[in-house]
């Protein structure tokens, strides 16, 4: 499967490992994100994340993209200037329904579930 950020694969795995030397922030959601990058929100008593100090801070972190179907997993990293896309995928089947079943059609920009955040580590192991 191609993704785009990842090499071919023939194997039919994800291709994230090919991002295991990142280091990711698991607890980090979409929200929190932009909360800490933009400026009103990088302050130290407002959230369990230290501030942003410079340019040179950036988050590592996955989000699950519904906006379209089937949802697509996206790698993500942030600073205060930039949003890069560093890979994404879609979501195999049987998470993808445990994903619809636990947001219906619900569309947007999710942190992911238990179990993707499960599936991604393995995928980066």
């Amino acid at each position: 499967m191609y993704i785009k950020g990842m090499k071919q694969r023939e194997d039919g795995m994800s291709g994230f490992e090919d991002f295991r030397h990142l280091n990711i922030d698991w607890d980090l959601s979409p929200e929190d994100a932009v909360t800490l990058y933009l400026e009103w929100g990088n302050n130290d008593w407002r959230a369990p994340f230290p501030p942003v100090r410079s340019k040179e801070d950036y988050a590592t972190y996955f989000v699950v993209d519904a906006w379209r179907t089937p949802p697509k997993v996206r790698l993500l990293r942030r600073n205060s200037e930039k949003l890069e896309e560093l890979a994404e995928v879609e979501l195999p089947e049987k998470l993808a329904a445990d994903f619809a079943a636990e947001y219906g059609t619900l569309r947007g920009v999710f942190e992911p579930t238990p179990s993707i955040k499960a599936w991604l580590k393995a995928e980066l192991e």
